[in-house]
């Protein structure tokens, strides 16, 4: 659980590799101050900021910036660091107030590398401050802890580093300020945040900055020197975020993918609303006097309006497709270089699969994009274990519910599937893709967990999954076809709490040891199929146990049903909808963004039309596992501690 501190409270990390998370609502410099016992800094190098982004344990974003990421390896400090502080200054020439007074109160969030939050700390009570320590982390009897600081300087930059003790401090914060600074090439408005650095770019073949967003050199050696283009951004770069490895790194990038493209589509809609209200109110000027209703000069002042309004949608226009145009291009270089957990199943990195050792931080789920433009689609990615369960919606409604126009010719256009190529589907069309879905999902989560370590089991009362789920019978990934029926129901319920309860024990015992030597303790994903049919009171209230308490164990949820037909129990299954994410078989526009108010459009990751990659990926895994058992491994550790 994440500790909420308030000013002058410490907390301890109980971990060594940290990310700190900003988010200020306006741009602002962040950077990090390295101090020694007396919190003193010894000369320039002790501070990392965008001229110099990268110590020895430390990492700060390049540019001013609403939102930052800072990572922080504790271990690969110098000894004679005993204080980190992290620092905030508002950006000049960004747009942003003079005072932290006058803009949103800023937070501080410390995560673990798995996002796992450790402590955070909202400043607020700020005036005429221009600059702050926002929190410091120290080092006391050989342990680190963190301390709410949100000491503020109206001063500025200037002033907070020469308060800490260091020489030239107003050369250095001018310097900062420089190298934070906005391109000066940049067009305005501009809709995404971040731009090219304003600083020379970084030498080599590889250029690791993403053309919209300020980041930082990825760790390595540095390649010789290379001319960067002249006609426009640097080429886009698989892997150009910040991340402690290859995978965090493309995970990081495809969230800021994410983040641009709503932040483009948010001011193209925002400047196409500005300029719908602005002829209306231009009209309603013209019409408000009876006089000039009719004549030539009404006439002019209506075409005079239109046109105006029609240059300001163009004017939008052309900034989003700038924007779009990078988004494009760095798609096209990221899409061939995700690893299989983040890869679509037409990717040939399927044909090269292994089974790997360690589990990913995170598996794709489907696609994301909005009506702006259909062909720019983002991964959309979940982290893994998974904190919440799935619902796949099976309902013929399920389009009705949020489906962009077109979308379902789309959907056939592009092969995803099969046998959607005349429109919508029917209900049974839709039902059929559901479990094509689930299987779909189940089959990565098994590819990308070690052998062993992930299992699946299915709830199929009536019978009717039999060939959607043939492919996972048939490499063993099941062991058999589901027991039909209430009996078959209760079984895997009771089986299944019998191993959550279990688990939790042996977690809060610490006593993994004790537990019996039957039990699996791989995770666990159930696919239930055809709910409600075969469930009773009883089996709806293990069910929901299941969905509370299950993931924390290892134990996932995932739903193939009709939520209208799921109603006949009433309130009662309310929590449990909730709780689980909403996903369907077919494109549809259902996935709210409370960030920007989008509503963003769903595609399933389905295998193209005639592939066997999912059988071949299954038979891979059902080679590994026997090959696992010739060796006869330790068995797999339980989940974490909750």
């Amino acid at each position: 659980m994440t500790a909420e501190l308030v000013r002058g409270q410490n907390h301890p990390l109980d971990r060594s590799r940290v990310e700190i998370r900003i988010a200020a609502g306006v741009p602002v410099v962040a950077g990090v101050t390295l101090g020694d016992e007396q919190g003193g800094l010894p000369d320039a190098d002790a501070v990392v900021h965008p001229g110099a982004p990268r110590r020895p344990g430390v990492e700060v974003p390049g540019q001013a910036a609403a939102a930052h990421r800072i990572t922080v390896d504790l271990n690969a400090l110098p000894a004679t660091v005993h204080r980190v502080g992290v620092l905030l200054a508002l950006a000049a020439g960004s747009g942003a107030p003079a005072t932290f007074g006058a803009a949103p109160a800023p937070s501080v969030r410390l995560t673990a590398v798995d996002g796992t939050g450790l402590a955070g700390y909202t400043l607020t009570g700020l005036t005429a401050e221009r600059a702050v320590v926002a929190v410091e982390l120290y080092r006391r009897q050989g342990a680190w802890k963190v301390r709410a600081v949100g000491q503020g300087y109206a001063d500025g930059l200037a002033a907070l580093l020469h308060d800490q003790g260091l020489a030239r401090a107003a050369e250095l914060a001018a310097e900062i300020e420089a190298a934070a600074a906005p391109a000066p090439t940049r067009e305005a408005p501009a809709p995404v945040a971040t731009s090219a650095a304003a600083t020379p770019p970084a030498t080599g073949p590889v250029d690791y900055r993403h053309p919209g967003r300020r980041s930082t050199p990825a760790p390595g050696p540095t390649p010789p020197a290379t001319a960067p283009a002249a006609d426009g951004p640097p080429p886009p770069v698989a892997g150009d975020a910040a991340g402690w490895s290859m995978e965090e790194r493309l995970y990081n990038q495809i969230w800021g993918m994410f983040e641009d493209l709503a932040r483009s589509v948010a001011a193209y809609r925002s400047a196409s609303d500005f300029a719908a209200s602005r002829l209306a109110q231009e009209l309603d000027e013209v019409l408000a006097d009876p006089r000039n209703r009719l004549g030539t000069a009404a006439d002019v002042a209506r075409a005079t309006a239109r046109d105006r309004h029609a240059t300001l949608l163009t004017r939008a226009r052309a900034a989003l497709d700038r924007d779009l145009a990078q988004l494009t291009a760095e798609s096209e270089v990221v899409e061939p270089a995700l690893p299989p957990a983040f890869a679509r199943w037409d990717n040939p990195v399927w044909q090269g699969h292994h089974i790997p050792l360690e589990r990913p931080m995170a598996l794709r789920l489907g696609d994301l994009h909005l009506p702006e433009v259909l062909d720019l689609r983002i991964p959309m990615l979940v982290r893994l274990p998974l904190e919440r369960g799935l619902w796949i919606d099976s309902g013929p409604d399920s389009l009705a519910r949020g489906a962009e126009p077109g979308a379902e010719r789309e959907f056939g256009r592009r092969e995803l599937g099969s046998a959607l190529t005349d429109g919508p589907p029917d209900a049974a069309e839709v039902r059929r893709l559901a479990l094509e879905a689930a299987v779909a999902i189940a089959a990565r989560l098994l590819a990308v967990h070690p052998a062993g370590e992930f299992a699946v089991q299915v709830i199929d009362p009536g019978g009717a999954a039999g060939q959607a789920l043939a492919p996972l019978v048939e490499t063993g990934a099941l062991p058999g076809p589901p027991v039909p029926g209430a009996q078959g129901v209760a079984t895997v319920l009771e089986g299944l709490i019998r191993r959550v309860d279990l688990v939790q024990m042996a977690v809060r015992s610490r006593a993994a040891d004790a537990l019996p030597p039957d039990l699996d303790t791989a995770e666990q994903l159930l696919i239930v199929h055809d709910f409600p049919h075969g469930f009773d009171d009883r089996a709806v209230t293990m069910l929901r146990y299941l969905a509370d308490e299950g993931p924390a164990a290892g134990v996932h949820l995932m739903m193939v049903a009709d939520r209208a037909q799921a109603r006949e129990f009433g309130p009662v299954l309310d929590p449990l909808w909730r709780s689980l994410l909403r996903i369907t078989p077919v494109p549809a526009a259902h996935l709210a963004d409370p960030w920007v108010g989008h509503a963003w459009t769903y595609e399933p990751a389905l295998a193209p039309k005639g592939s066997q990659v999912v059988r071949q990926v299954l038979t891979r895994l059902a080679e590994a596992r026997r090959a696992a058992a010739r060796t006869e491994p330790a068995g797999p550790p339980l989940p974490p501690t909750p």
